[in-house]
């Protein structure tokens, strides 16, 4: 690293969008560019995404950069790159690509999750991994294929991820980060993989397979002269390999600040709630679900739930009021819906109206999995008006935070929060309401390649640490903290005994209500 090499290159692929930004060494960020990304739905659960389409999104993503940077290859003083976690990206001889990418939310493995959540060793399996069965990881998705598709697995050398996939391109290098082993096929507390688990799995045959552990905060390779030639960049720039987009995103948004532990969650279509721990401080839950995914600090892990709908149980509620609307002849944006939200909470009087926010086709997952769950208000009467069910529809959000936290111990004593929700005072302060804690809310655009850069910048050595990092990077992003209102949050812990109750008592009516 010279002294004209003042800006880290951060990549994030993502499941829509794959971003490239520029941050400068201190972090601030200076530029970025975006490439949608596509992917193939088919009628038999499969969600697939071509490799080599991916790869060649993020040099589009790179070069759409440069377009905005001046000088930005030789600026550049390192690449670091997180992405989409889960899924299963097969690569075979020649580093090419073995079919389509399982993504994950493909489906497929349903049936293999079930038989393999029934086993007496997938207790010994979440005692390793802290991490519940479901369809989206790679080790579900390998033991369906093993026995559905051999075919797959016959032409694989390395069952890789999508940031993985991306730096081999970028690097040569076949490896994956302790974050996705630890999860899928390792230890927590040891960050490498565990051979109890690869027989739960059913993959002990399956292990030549798995790629090397590299950390990138210690470890990082060369861009090739290919990759070079392909994204415009220097070859012989250090590539740092990050962790999982997200603890990379929470890292970004201040899941750990002025070296202590936090809680952060980001409010989007789906809600992803993480809790900064030491490793002995996990508390796993007799459900089996949630994640426990390694930070890239020693001895720190996230504690992980998430809700599979936030705030589309908003857009859902909002969506139904401009239809009604439109009958009448009155039309009216969903845009102009939101605006409205702040106004109609206002409006509402605190009532005990109840809504259980499981308004996804695909049930929820945190923190219970249950395919079948649906959304449900509960307590209404006949003096509710619209307003009330807005309040009603936020609150549910807060509970289904307080819920998913519940499940990971102790309540958080502060919330950082992150995502375009997060605009809103209504829903800030009913999740402070709903853990009794004060709410921050993080300034950080893009906190994925944050969280990746961060890493690349201890990695090179302009940080001797990552909490030294934080101060510089994360702290200063954080806004001033939003003290939660007493008498709100006594009302909504009074709520949520009722809330947990009714989860617990309506889910044999959803048995009923899928049956055929």
């Amino acid at each position: 690293m010279t002294d004209a090499q003042d800006l880290i290159i951060g990549i994030d692929a993502g499941t829509s969008v794959m971003k490239a930004v520029a941050f400068s060494l201190n972090g601030r960020q200076i530029a970025s560019a975006s490439v949608r990304n596509t992917y193939t739905t088919g009628d038999d659960g499969s969600v697939t995404q071509s490799l080599d389409q991916t790869w060649h999104d993020c040099t589009r993503a790179l070069r759409g950069l440069a377009d905005k940077v001046a000088r930005l290859a030789e600026r550049t003083a390192a690449i670091a790159v997180t992405a989409q976690g889960d899924g299963t990206w097969l690569v075979g001889a020649g580093n090419r690509p073995v079919g389509d990418a399982w993504l994950w939310l493909d489906a497929r493995a349903a049936s293999t999750v079930e038989r393999l959540a029934a086993t007496d060793a997938d207790r010994a399996r979440f005692e390793a991994t802290g991490t519940g069965l479901n369809t989206c990881q790679q080790g579900t998705q390998l033991a369906h294929m093993d026995r559905y598709y051999p075919e797959l697995l016959a032409g694989a050398e390395t069952a890789m991820h999508c940031k993985d996939w991306l730096y081999l391109n970028l690097t040569g290098v076949r490896a994956t980060d302790p974050s996705e082993v630890s999860f899928t096929f390792g230890n927590f507390r040891t960050r490498q993989y565990d051979t109890d688990v690869l027989a739960a799995l059913g993959l002990t045959h399956r292990r030549n397979l798995l790629p090397e552990v590299i950390d990138g905060t210690q470890t990082s390779h060369k861009l090739t002269a290919e990759a070079a030639a392909a994204s415009g960049l220097r070859a012989g720039t250090p590539v740092s390999l990050g962790y999982v987009d997200m603890c990379m995103t929470a890292l970004g948004a201040g899941v750990r600040s002025d070296g202590r532990n936090a809680a952060c969650s980001a409010i989007g279509s789906t809600g992803v709630h993480l809790l900064a721990t030491a490793v002995e401080d996990v508390v796993l839950n007799a459900e089996r679900t949630g994640y426990v995914i390694a930070l890239p600090i020693p001895g720190i892990v996230t504690q992980v739930q998430t809700n599979m709908g936030a705030t589309i149980n908003l857009d859902w509620l909002l969506q139904l009021g401009a239809d009604m609307l439109g009958e009448f002849g009155v039309s009216v944006g969903l845009d102009e819906m939101i605006a409205r939200v702040d106004q109609w909470f206002a409006a509402s009087k605190p009532g005990n109206i109840l809504y259980h926010p499981y308004i996804s086709e695909a049930g929820e997952r945190g923190p219970f999995v249950n395919a079948r769950a649906r959304a449900n208000f509960t307590g209404l009467s006949s003096r509710h008006r619209y307003p009330d069910l807005v309040r009603a529809v936020l609150e549910g959000l807060g509970m289904a935070t307080r819920d998913c936290y519940a499940a990971m111990g102790a309540l958080p004593s502060e919330l950082r929060v992150s995502g375009g929700a997060a605009r809103s005072a209504s829903l800030r302060r009913t999740l402070g309401a709903a853990l009794g804690a004060p709410v921050r809310v993080s300034t950080r655009e893009e906190a994925g390649a944050a969280g990746a850069s961060m890493m690349a910048a201890v990695a090179i050595g302009a940080y001797r640490t990552m909490d030294d990092c934080i101060a510089d990077w994360v702290t200063p992003e954080l806004g001033a903290a939003e003290q939660p209102d007493m008498e709100a949050s006594e009302r909504m812990t009074r709520l949520f005994t009722a809330y947990a109750d009714v989860r617990r008592g309506i889910a044999p009516a959803w048995d009923i209500l899928a049956a055929r």
